[in-house]
């Protein structure tokens, strides 16, 4: 797979390097050159009480540039390369300085994509580094809130050829993480097929085949079966938007997944053992006249003995659009979770988008209190800048004394953290 990545890029990046001499002896090795990227400053400040830690105050910035072309002449055989560079002005945060509390934002520049792309028809095969984002990113996502992102090493097969049906195979090797220089070897088989009946219902079913080991970094001999020794999870979702009227937009999900012990290994990992874990998640969203309400229950399943990799965990998910903005459930913790939550919102055309989110977090096994959680965001686009958007967004997590009494103690102490964000985007298609 290496190799793969290397030669993809060797692809996207020969443009200057050889391309002109190629032209002018009559061979068009590169065309349709497009050049997109992203520069996102960001402040966030996090003050976690009673870890023994300094308040975090971090001031970092997103660099990325991104190159595709069509390769020899062709409509169907294409490149695309890209860098991200993630760079900061101070180390006052825990991925840098382990004095303050945690910003997982390190200084850092990688490849985070590299690929090519062979189409026939509506079907796409697409081989190297690559972002992939599933569904509502509640298992398989690229972590993209944070400066680094979460990348894949795959080959991925992605097929439209029959109206309203979409097909998605990909078997990923390795997981490059939003961490310092930070790569996972995996072996994982993701599957994702859906299929829009009508506007109001989309059927989607899927089985991720996450590799054990697979973010369990290196456990202790004798100690295989951790939190993040691999899984396979396959569910069912409905989802759909009902127009009640011209101002009136309903949307709903409705979904169900199990998770069970791994099939897919990964050398010097021991298979977990007896996995039994049920995913349910219900939301109902309006939109009325601009105005935003809605509310979700999710839970994912745990268990009051044992250990966490009972319960049902997602490794590969883009966690902080889930359960939180104050990122207190970055793994299930073993009694499991359920959350049920509330917003409300406004949103319009030179207004922006305001919206507030009310979290209570109970253990799925048991009943002990986690905490509640208040987020509020603001996302204004900049009338100025073609490309800009302006953002402020608040997390405050109140943890309740029950959770002393569960796995997860830490979620006893109180959590706030604030942002403020401008992100530029550009492209020359």
């Amino acid at each position: 797979m290496r190799k793969l990545v290397k030669m993809s890029l060797a692809a996207a990046m020969m443009m200057g390097v050889g391309s002109t001499a190629l032209q002018a002896e009559g061979m068009e090795v590169l065309s349709n050159i497009t050049v997109d990227g992203q520069i996102r400053a960001r402040y966030e400040h996090v003050d976690a009480k009673d870890n023994g830690k300094s308040s975090a105050n971090a001031y970092t910035n997103r660099l990325k540039l991104g190159v595709g072309a069509d390769l020899f002449g062709t409509d169907w055989l294409s490149a695309y390369a890209e860098m991200t560079n993630v760079s900061a002005i101070n180390d006052k945060y825990g991925a840098e300085n382990a004095n303050y509390d945690m910003v997982q934002d390190s200084k850092q520049t990688r490849l985070t994509q590299a690929y090519v792309d062979a189409k026939y028809g509506n079907t796409l095969l697409r081989v190297g580094r690559q972002a992939v984002n599933l569904d509502n990113i509640r298992f398989i996502g690229t972590v993209d809130w944070r400066q680094m992102p979460q990348t894949l090493d795959a080959i991925a097969l992605v097929d439209n050829s029959i109206e309203n049906l979409s097909l998605l195979a990909a078997y990923a090797t390795q997981v490059n993480t939003i961490t310092y220089n930070g790569s996972l070897d995996t072996r994982t088989l993701l599957l994702n097929a859906s299929y829009s009946v009508m506007p109001e219902l989309k059927v989607t079913v899927y089985d991720y085949m996450i590799g054990s080991g697979t973010g369990a970094g290196n456990p202790a001999p004798g100690n295989e079966k951790t939190a993040g020794a691999g899984s396979d999870t396959y569910g069912i979702a409905l989802t759909g938007n009902i127009a009640a009227d011209d101002a009136t937009t309903i949307n709903y999900r409705a979904e169900y997944a199990r998770q069970s012990d791994p099939t897919m290994k990964r050398s010097g990992f021991s298979r977990a053992d007896d996995i039994k874990a049920d995913y349910y998640n219900l939301e109902l969203g309006a939109k009325v006249e601009g105005f935003l309400i809605g509310a979700q229950y999710e839970v994912l399943g745990g268990h009051s003995f044992g250990s966490a990799h009972n319960s049902f965990q997602t490794p590969l998910a883009t966690l902080h659009a889930h359960n939180g903005w104050a990122d207190m459930f970055t793994a299930t913790p073993q009694e499991g979770l359920r959350d049920l939550s509330g917003h409300i919102g406004y949103t319009a055309k030179g207004f922006g988008t305001l919206k507030a989110i009310y979290h209570d977090y109970r253990t799925d096994s048991g009943s002990n209190d986690y905490g509640r959680e208040l987020d509020i965001i603001f996302i204004k686009p900049c009338g100025l800048v073609k490309g800009l958007d302006l953002m402020a967004k608040y997390a405050d997590y109140r943890g309740d004394d029950e959770a002393a009494n569960t796995s997860a103690a830490a979620l006893a102490n109180d959590t706030r953290k604030f942002w403020l964000m401008a992100d530029y985007k550009f492209s020359t298609k």
